[in-house]
């Protein structure tokens, strides 16, 4: 392994100074940037220990009716936080179906955002990959891409965004907060993650130096408790990344759909919004029939990126699953096989 500086600054300004050097690289869990050292795929000069930074660790309800989650609450304590998986249920849910509940004890919610992707030739380090090295190529498109993107991508980059958790909170509107070298500011969650274009190498809008502190839900969020799911399809119910996934959530007034949100994950290299979907089902009656045209909707501009058309039709049927569940209306205790489109309702209780 390449040899590196560690660093334990006492601040975040201390930690934004030090991690503004070139080559260096924040570490809280590290349950992904220390695979990514150990393969040889990142290889930072400098290593900036944030695991102790005061005031990162609380989730707390702001005078207006937001909730603000601090970066280093562990995936697992935020599932698992009553007051949370009660008022935001397919958060909680998306949470509970990634990874093991070892690796949920570690990672961390500002982690979990800034996760790369699993795309296997990006992991390997004799395969071309311009996200790894730009300009090298791209050997997922001639390679096994089953898994790969069928929306955002480009000729550079097929790879996709491996996170559950951002899938609900981008369809929640969830809000970043960030610290860096000019001062503090907010960034839309849906904003956070870059299309490949012709720069795939550059998967976020942060600067170097920026350190995410915390992630912000507004009080809208709360008004899809009662009608909210997660579902994920994957090739394995356990520990294993989504193939295709969906958030939906519905706020019904008066037997019809007042607002609806819908995003989508595994099928883009950012979780993928679909505010067009949303809008067909505004004002009209939670119906299969509607459903069906919301679904068609999300997938319009989606194309196979290599011998995954398959994702298209599968991304279809998830989104039209997660709105018949959440019209339903959201279980009174979170499924024993979290986000598993078979799973029975028969595990921990939400209230």
């Amino acid at each position: 392994m390449k040899q590196f500086d560690y660093v334990r600054p006492a601040t975040v300004a201390e930690a934004v100074a030090a991690a503004v050097q070139p080559g260096a690289a924040y570490l809280a869990a590290g349950t992904n940037l220390l695979d990514l050292m150990k393969g040889g795929v990142s290889r930072p000069d400098r290593l900036v220990d944030v695991t102790h930074l005061d005031g990162l660790d609380a989730i707390e309800t702001l005078a207006d009716g937001s909730l603000r989650i601090g970066a280093l609450v562990s995936n697992a304590d935020l599932a698992h936080d009553p007051v949370f998986a009660r008022s935001y249920p397919a958060v909680a849910e998306a949470l509970l179906s990634g990874a093991s509940a070892q690796l949920r004890n570690a990672a961390t919610v500002g982690g979990n955002l800034l996760q790369r992707t699993r795309c296997a030739y990006f992991y390997d380090t004799a395969s071309r990959c311009n996200k790894r090295e730009a300009g090298s190529g791209c050997d997922a498109r001639d390679g096994e891409n089953r898994g790969h993107a069928v929306l955002g991508w480009s000729d550079s980059c097929i790879a996709t965004h491996p996170s559950d958790f951002c899938v609900p909170l981008v369809a929640l509107d969830a809000v970043v907060e960030i610290e860096g070298k000019s001062g503090r500011r907010e960034i839309a969650l849906d904003e956070l993650h870059c299309l490949p274009g012709n720069s795939p190498e550059r998967e976020s809008a942060l600067e170097p130096g920026d350190i995410v502190v915390a992630v912000r839900l507004p009080p809208a969020a709360r008004g899809f408790a009662a009608h909210a799911r997660y579902l994920k399809v994957r090739d394995r119910t356990s520990y294993a990344f989504a193939v295709v996934s969906a958030a939906a959530a519905l706020r019904i007034e008066n037997g019809k759909v007042a607002e609806a949100r819908i995003a989508l994950g595994g099928v883009a290299a950012k979780p993928w919004r679909v505010r067009a979907a949303e809008d067909v089902l505004r004002g009209v009656a939670p119906t299969a029939d509607a459903f069906q045209e919301a679904a068609w909707r999300a997938l319009t501009d989606a194309k196979p990126s290599g011998d995954n058309a398959f994702k298209i039709e599968l991304a279809r049927r998830i989104v039209m699953r997660a709105l018949t569940l959440a019209a339903a209306g959201t279980p009174a205790r979170l499924p024993a096989l979290p986000a598993s489109p078979f799973a029975a309702t028969s595990g921990a209780i939400h209230a």
